[in-house]
C-alpha cells in the first residue's frame, strides 16, 4: 500500500495543487457533488502533504478558495438559470432530495448553507438553490466562506494526519499489521457509505410513493 500511494502520488507538485483545487471547485460550481469526489480530493490533499510532496498550508489555501469561488459560482447559476436548473432530467431521481434541500434552506436560511457544506448532496445543490432562492449575496457569503475554512481545513488536515499516522503505525508494528489497519479502515468506510446510499434510495422510494399515491 505504502508504494502504491507514492506511486499515485509520486507526480509534479503543481498538478497535485492543481488536481485537488480543479475537483473541489467543480464539486461545487456545476452542482455534481454526487458524482465529482471533492471531499476525497481534499483528504488526498492533504495525505500528499504528509509525504512532503506538497505544503499543507499552500494546499489548506487552495481547497478553501476553491470551495468558496466554487460556492459562488453554483449561487450565480442558480440566481441566473435557477427554475431551468432545477427542471434538468439528471435530477429527477434525486427530486425527494432536491425539496429536502429546499425545505432546509427555508428553515435555517444561512446555516442551511453550512450545514450543507458537510453533505455531498446538499454541498453541490445548496449554492444553486440559495441563488435560486434570491437569498442576499452578502449574507450567502459569510456562510460559504465559514463553511469553506471549516469544511476545507478539516478534510485536508484529517488527510494529513491519516497519512502522518499510516507511517507512525508502519515504523512500530510493521507494513504487514499497518497494511491490514487500513485494509479495515477502507472496508468500514465503504460498508458506511453503502449504507448511506441505501438510506437514500430508502428515503427516494418512500418520496415518489407518497407523491404517486396524492
Amino acid at each position: 500500500m505504502n508504494s502504491l500511494l507514492h506511486r499515485i502520488l509520486d507526480i509534479a507538485p503543481v498538478w497535485i495543487y492543481l488536481i485537488v483545487t480543479a475537483l473541489v471547485f467543480v464539486e461545487d460550481a456545476i452542482f455534481v457533488g454526487f458524482v465529482v469526489p471533492g471531499e476525497t480530493a481534499a483528504v488526498l490533499g492533504g495525505v500528499a502533504a504528509s509525504q512532503g510532496h506538497v505544503a499543507l498550508w499552500a494546499m489548506i489555501v487552495l481547497v478553501v478558495v476553491a470551495a468558496i469561488v466554487g460556492d459562488s459560482v453554483g449561487y450565480e447559476v442558480g440566481k441566473k438559470v435557477g427554475p431551468r436548473l432545477l427542471a434538468v432530467r439528471i435530477l429527477d431521481k434525486h427530486r425527494g432530495r432536491v425539496e429536502q434541500a429546499q425545505d432546509f434552506l427555508a428553515r435555517r436560511g444561512g446555516w442551511a448553507v453550512f450545514l450543507g457544506r458537510f453533505t455531498a448532496f446538499f454541498r453541490a445543490m445548496m449554492p444553486a438553490l440559495a441563488g435560486t432562492s434570491k437569498m442576499p449575496y452578502r449574507r450567502f457569503l459569510a456562510f460559504n466562506a465559514f463553511g469553506g475554512i471549516v469544511w476545507g481545513t478539516t478534510f485536508v488536515v484529517l488527510g494529513f494526519i491519516a497519512g502522518n499516522s499510516y507511517e507512525r503505525v508502519a515504523k512500530t508494528v510493521g507494513r504487514d499489521i499497518a497494511i491490514g489497519v487500513a485494509v479495515l479502515v477502507i472496508v468500514g468506510l465503504i460498508v458506511w457509505k453503502v449504507r448511506e446510499r441505501r438510506r437514500e434510495r430508502t428515503f427516494e422510494a418512500n418520496y415518489e410513493a407518497v407523491h404517486e399515491a396524492d
